[in-house]
């Protein structure tokens, strides 16, 4: 007895809307590399990451009778990818855009270096940060929320179905508010003291006038920007877990799962 090697149709589209919904993510997901990377690395790790998703996949009760349907599918799960890259994607802007407050007060804007993301000329604590983020984005595993978000997504958002309707982008941009509230808590302790620093060299420079203090402003905040980094990036990974958990709560909104 001969076994038939065709592929069914229907477990060819549930391939294709998965590859879909979990390619979308790939768009906004800040990581480190990822989109100077090869086209060809991108696409067989989403690869990879559909066919180890197998047993979630779709099972098509009908095959679409057109073209159209099939790219209105299509459009829905990269629409899903896509949402939920962007939710992920806030994550590590948060602690971007703490970086950026405290580079500007600090003075690490003048000292540049390549942004492995773009490729471009970037301010050097802003690249440490999205390291930083990075690395702590894998250690605390929410690469294994996104995966288990996506599983639960297959089982209560089903091919066809468009759930991001007009009221799943409130969460959306809650979270984005959330996101400057986020980099402000990690930016406020360093960026109060480097204006206490400006505060208590001006009052020196105005005793004294005789002393040249402009020359010492950057080197000294430049220091202490330094010592309270270190000194509190033992909050960040607190911080980011508390964040992580608002952003899982606003993607299952916005997939009303």
């Amino acid at each position: 007895m001969h076994a038939n090697p065709a592929i069914p149709t229907s477990l060819l589209y549930g391939f294709l809307l998965v590859l879909a919904r979990i390619s979308g993510v790939f768009i906004f997901l800040p990581l480190p590399g990822l989109q100077a990377g090869p086209s060809a690395a991108k696409i067989t790790l989403a690869t990879v990451l559909t066919l180890g998703m197998y047993s979630r996949w779709p099972v098509l009760d009908r095959v679409p009778g057109s073209i159209l349907q099939v790219a209105g599918w299509m459009l829905a799960e990269t629409a899903i990818g896509l949402a939920t890259g962007l939710a992920v994607a806030f994550l590590i802007e948060a602690v971007t855009f703490a970086a950026q407050a405290i580079s500007t007060q600090a003075g690490f804007a003048y000292a540049s270096t390549i942004d492995p993301s773009t490729e471009a000329d970037s301010g050097i604590l802003l690249v440490v940060a999205q390291l930083f983020a990075g690395m702590l984005f894998f250690a605390l595993g929410l690469d294994r929320e996104v995966l288990r978000l996506f599983a639960l997504s297959m089982d209560k958002v089903p091919p066809g179905v468009y759930p991001l309707a007009k009221g799943s982008m409130p969460p959306l941009i809650r979270l984005g508010a959330s996101l400057f509230a986020v980099g402000v808590r990690l930016a406020l302790p360093v960026v109060a003291l480097l204006v206490m620093v400006d505060v208590a060299l001006a009052l020196m420079g105005r005793l004294n006038q005789q002393l040249h203090l402009l020359s010492l402003a950057f080197p000294a905040k430049m220091l202490v920007a330094l010592l309270v980094l270190s000194w509190i990036a033992v909050l960040f990974p607190r911080v980011l877990c508390e964040f992580s958990a608002q952003a899982w709560a606003a993607a299952r909104q916005m997939l009303a799962i």
